[in-house]
């Protein structure tokens, strides 16, 4: 029997995001020595980027805490990545972090980002910070502005 999917149609809902061995990102980047090298699932069915990550000793603040710029990396990473779902470039306008619970560097975490509206060339997403029992330990909110190509053509 002939299948009438499209390749479309037979695209995975998940893609696993590596950090790219050209990339100096501090965050996601595979060149940077000194960076952390996050990979996240883009889950293109809840168009939801997810990281599961145990940070360990080297990004605490005190007490096998995470120090609080790392959570900011952390929401500022996979909030960024939600962009990929318009298929556009965008910066970091704003972001403010919410710090709900201390957050453990020896535990598994979860980090999921989200979109919420977008007006013009300015996207908002959300992010999110779980403990394996999926309490909120921080949450993250972004504007994002599209740059390059997507940018010119007024978005």
């Amino acid at each position: 029997m002939k299948s009438t999917e499209t390749s479309e149609e037979r695209k995975p809902a998940t893609m696993t995001l590596a950090p790219n061995p050209a990339n100096q990102c501090f965050g996601c980047g595979g060149a940077n020595v000194d960076g952390m090298k996050l990979t996240f699932v883009q889950d293109d069915e809840k168009r939801r980027i997810v990281g599961r990550f145990v940070l360990g000793e080297r990004y605490q603040g005190g007490g096998g805490m995470a120090h609080g710029g790392i959570i900011a990396t952390l929401l500022d990473e996979a909030m960024g990545k939600v962009c990929r779902f318009r298929e556009v470039r965008a910066v970091t306008a704003e972001l403010t972090v919410e710090y709900l619970k201390p957050v453990s560097v020896r535990e598994e975490i979860v980090v999921e980002g989200w979109e919420t509206e977008q007006k013009g060339r300015n996207l908002f997403h959300v992010g999110e910070v779980r403990n394996a029992a999926g309490d909120v330990l921080a949450r993250g909110k972004g504007r994002f502005v599209i740059i390059g190509e997507a940018a010119r053509k007024k978005v």
